[in-house]
């Protein structure tokens, strides 16, 4: 069994990479991101407003940076100045009170019923088997007006061949009516899912 060195995963370009970096400075991204957003949105016919959409940027990099994931992404539609959903990547590692990391310890470790089971199903990705974790959830709180929002989650646990690692991919959204959009559009990203050792 190997280490990993990189994983890597390809997005389509309405999903925009949050810096996560400690280095990263924040603000001017936000600022930056949003004028580009903006350009892009008029010239698909969209007036966003630049200021929300900053405000978004930095609060949505923000919460991400929080939990410290290894990649982050949150999508913006052309037309829309606030994320429809949020993408994160991170690595698991065995340690003593996980010495091995399985599907189903995944399945256990990422499960809720907050509304209902959720929807477990196995599945082989290129990168290795995978469990896919369907769920809706009682959402804690991006901010005090999100508070008690349901917040529709995708979650996949892949275990690269080749590694004791784990790579967690999670999409989330609290949009209503985006439901088959978005587990499409997870189930894509999954499929791109990439290590190297």
């Amino acid at each position: 069994m190997s280490d990993i060195r990189t994983c890597g995963i390809v997005v389509p370009t309405d999903w925009v990479p949050l810096p996560l970096e400690p280095f990263d400075e924040v603000r001017g991204w936000a600022k930056t991101t949003a004028v580009e957003l903006c350009e892009r949105g008029r010239a698909a016919g969209h007036d966003l407003d630049r200021r929300t959409l900053r405000r978004d940027l930095r609060a949505r990099a923000e919460d991400s940076r929080s939990r410290d994931p290894f990649y982050a992404f949150a999508l913006y539609p052309d037309g829309f100045d606030s994320a429809v959903a949020l993408l994160e990547a991170d690595l698991l590692w065995p340690d003593e009170t996980v010495p091995r990391i399985t599907l189903n310890w995944l399945t256990e470790r990422f499960s809720a019923d907050d509304f209902g089971g959720p929807k477990v199903k196995r599945t082989e990705l290129p990168a290795g088997p995978a469990v896919r974790i369907r769920q809706n959830l009682a959402m804690s709180g991006f901010s005090a007006v999100d508070a008690g929002v349901l917040l529709e989650t995708l979650t996949y646990g892949v275990l690269p061949t080749g590694s004791k690692a784990a790579v967690m991919l999670l999409g989330s959204w609290s949009v209503p009516g985006l439901t088959e959009e978005m587990e499409e559009a997870v189930d894509s990203v999954a499929a791109t899912l990439t290590v190297q050792f």
